[in-house]
């Protein structure tokens, strides 16, 4: 495990978030399980505590905290994607029974905001062209999903 690992809250889904991100995601899985050595506020005696996964290749944890909090923009999980078809198949995955929202965020059925990016987005914002990336931030903007040729297509000024 890396020395920072992201922990996500959860009142006492964990272990079901995590096989669920795993059933959905490529280059994700349980780990481990780790269950209460005793009663404590995250649940009794042998209840699952906290769950050990990889998400989408990078070390996660879910803890079952016994409380709900929720989750606001914040924090959000960021997945980079290589290209539209990348895109597509995380926001589609994360979508269902979930709710969508501007700029490529959406919130998953466990209520997690997520940033589904496209790779090409950060490059065009980071590069010497300002007026190229501010015509894609502008494009950027209007959308809910990211479109990646819209994008690019309003960064040409096409």
């Amino acid at each position: 495990m890396s020395k920072i690992t992201t922990c996500l809250w959860f009142k006492d889904e964990a272990e079901d978030a995590a096989n669920y991100y795993a059933s959905i995601l490529p280059n994700t899985r349980v780990d481990r399980v780790t269950c209460n050595p005793a009663d404590a506020p995250g649940g009794p005696e042998g209840s699952v505590l906290v769950v050990e996964f990889t998400l989408l290749g990078t070390p996660m944890l879910a803890l079952n905290g016994g409380v709900a909090f929720e989750y606001n923009e914040c924090m959000s999980l960021s997945a980079e994607c290589a290209d539209q078809a990348e895109v597509d198949l995380y926001w589609d995955a994360l979508i269902a029974d979930g709710k969508p929202e501007q700029c490529g965020w959406l919130r998953d059925k466990y209520n997690v905001p997520w940033q589904i990016t496209p790779k090409v987005l950060m490059d065009i914002y980071s590069a010497p062209d300002k007026a190229r990336a501010a015509r894609a931030m502008r494009a950027m903007m209007t959308m809910v999903k990211i479109d990646v040729a819209k994008v690019l297509e309003a960064a040409d000024g096409i």
